[in-house]
């Protein structure tokens, strides 16, 4: 097997295990509190120093284009799970903070979505193989 028919059967494994995955997991996700972009977004606020970015570095970790995430953080701040206040080092951004709201909305999801990510992952793989997965994926990314 040639080394880019190898790389190609990889990727179609991790992107289909991904879709399947995926599907699974949206189907399982609570509905009612958040969509699943909205704890995206809140999950990846949560992770930053002081649960704030601004919102086009917020962009490279989500799969939505720049108008999608910021019609998303207007749905979020007019809910009142995120503010939005402009970057004092630089007036053409906008930095966006993850409130106390949005962080007992973000945990509240974040209980049950790990259970469906547990059951999910965790019966399909053992532990030393989820963290040989992890470890592959951070080897993709940092590579990208």
């Amino acid at each position: 097997m040639s080394e880019k028919s190898a790389a190609v059967d990889a990727w179609e494994a991790l992107f289909r295990a991904q879709v399947t995955v995926m599907r699974d997991l949206n189907a399982e996700f609570p509905k009612g509190v958040l969509s699943l972009n909205e704890y995206d977004l809140l999950f990846n606020l949560s992770r930053q120093p002081q649960r704030r970015a601004r919102i086009r570095d917020l962009l490279n970790h989500l799969l939505l284009t720049q108008p999608s995430v910021s019609r998303l953080i207007d749905r979020l701040a007019a809910k009142g799970m995120v503010t939005k206040t402009p970057d004092p080092a630089d007036a053409r951004g906008t930095i966006v903070t993850l409130t106390p709201e949005g962080r007992a909305a973000f945990r509240t999801v974040a209980v049950a979505h790990a259970e469906s990510i547990r059951t999910r992952v965790g019966s399909a793989l053992d532990p030393d193989e989820m963290a040989q997965l992890a470890a592959l994926c951070d080897k993709l990314r940092a590579g990208a």
